[in-house]
């Protein structure tokens, strides 16, 4: 095949974007006793209402916003990437998810019907489950975006994942740097058995 200098150059500027945009640095950590190799579909649960602080139109925790329909389709998609399929009311597993865009994060603002700090989970903080006492943080940097999957019977909390998207003015551009980190966290958890077994 033959190519222009034109469309070298034209590729090279492409790559070189992509390499500008920098990885999303993600951390996970799970319930050691979470059983995650059972699970095969899921739900992504209703946004709760706000219970302080206020929000802006662009809020991705606002429930009629374009940004929160966009992060909870790039929710199930990514874990439909995983091999989970979304389901209703018997679902193996429910997603929570918290997202800020200009404001710091308080996730105390959202109740999901779960503690956000359960017990055993007392090194998570910064430190993401390594040893010793860490303070249970509450607010987290702008653009904080926090994954967490728990058993919807019990309220247990089995996984959680925190990523930090790049924040933009331009609503489109900040969608777009959402969907990114909301695909880099979901990675981190294990894919379903059946798509393991089939070697994909």
């Amino acid at each position: 095949m033959y190519i222009t200098s034109r469309h070298a150059a034209a590729a090279a500027l492409i790559l070189g974007a992509a390499a500008c945009a920098p990885a999303v640095r993600v951390r996970t950590a799970a319930e050691p006793s979470a059983n995650l190799s059972a699970l095969r579909t899921f739900v992504v649960m209703p946004t709760p209402a706000r219970r302080g602080g206020t929000s802006s139109a662009s809020d991705p925790m606002l429930v009629n916003s374009i940004t929160n329909r966009a992060l909870r389709d790039d929710l199930t998609r990514a874990f439909e990437g995983r091999g989970y399929a979304p389901q209703g009311d018997n679902a193996d597993f429910a997603v929570a998810y918290y997202a800020s865009t200009q404001d710091k994060l308080n996730v105390t603002y959202w109740d999901y019907g779960y503690p956000f700090w359960p017990h055993g989970w007392r090194g998570y903080g910064y430190g993401f489950g390594y040893p010793g006492p860490v303070a249970q943080v509450t607010e987290y940097d702008q653009g904080t975006v926090i994954v967490d999957v728990i058993n919807p019977s019990t309220k247990q909390l089995l996984w959680r994942g925190q990523g930090v998207a790049r924040v933009s003015s331009d609503p489109k551009e900040y969608q777009k740097e959402l969907a990114r980190t909301v695909t880099a966290i979901v990675d981190k958890f294990p894919k379903a058995q059946s798509v393991v077994a089939q070697g994909s």
